[in-house]
C-alpha cells in the first residue's frame, strides 16, 4: 500500500524540476521553419506599389486555382493587376505561385495565424497582400 504511494509522489516530483514541454501561446510562439510557408504577401517596390507585373503564371501554375487576377493595363504598356485576390480557404500553400513568379512579387511569410469569422475575411486582396500584417 505504501510503494504505490511512494511510487506516485517519486513521479510527481521528477515531473515537478523537469523541463516544461508546453508553452504559453500566444504569449509564446514557437519557432517555424525557415521552409514554413505560410499567408501570402506581396513585395513592394520604392513607391509602396505591388511588384507584381500581372503576368498570370501564379494563376496558370496554382492547382487549387485559389487565384484570382483583373489585369489593368493603361496607355504606357505596363501591366498592374487592377483586382488580385487569394482565397486562403482553397490555397494549399504548395508555393508554386512563389516559384513561377518572374519578378518575386509574391511571397509565402511565416505567418500562420489567420483565423476569422466570416468567409470572405479569408480572401486576400492586393491591399492586404501589400499590408504589414500577413508578411511575418
Amino acid at each position: 500500500m505504501i510503494i504505490p504511494l511512494l511510487k506516485g509522489l517519486w513521479l510527481t516530483l521528477k515531473r515537478f524540476f523537469s523541463k516544461k514541454v508546453t508553452i504559453q501561446y500566444p504569449e509564446e510562439r514557437r519557432p517555424i521553419s525557415p521552409r514554413w510557408r505560410g499567408l501570402h504577401y506581396f513585395e513592394k517596390n520604392s513607391a509602396g506599389e505591388t511588384l507584381c507585373v500581372a503576368c498570370g503564371l501564379c494563376v496558370a501554375v496554382c492547382p487549387a486555382r485559389c487565384i484570382t487576377l483583373e489585369i489593368y493595363e493603361p496607355e504606357g504598356g505596363i501591366r498592374y493587376p487592377a483586382r488580385y485576390e487569394i482565397d486562403t480557404l482553397r490555397c494549399i500553400f504548395c508555393g508554386f505561385c512563389q516559384e513561377a513568379c518572374p519578378v518575386n512579387a509574391i511571397k509565402l511569410g511565416q505567418n500562420y495565424e489567420y483565423v476569422h469569422y466570416k468567409r470572405e475575411d479569408f480572401f486576400l486582396t492586393k491591399e492586404k497582400l501589400l499590408s504589414e500584417q500577413y508578411k511575418n
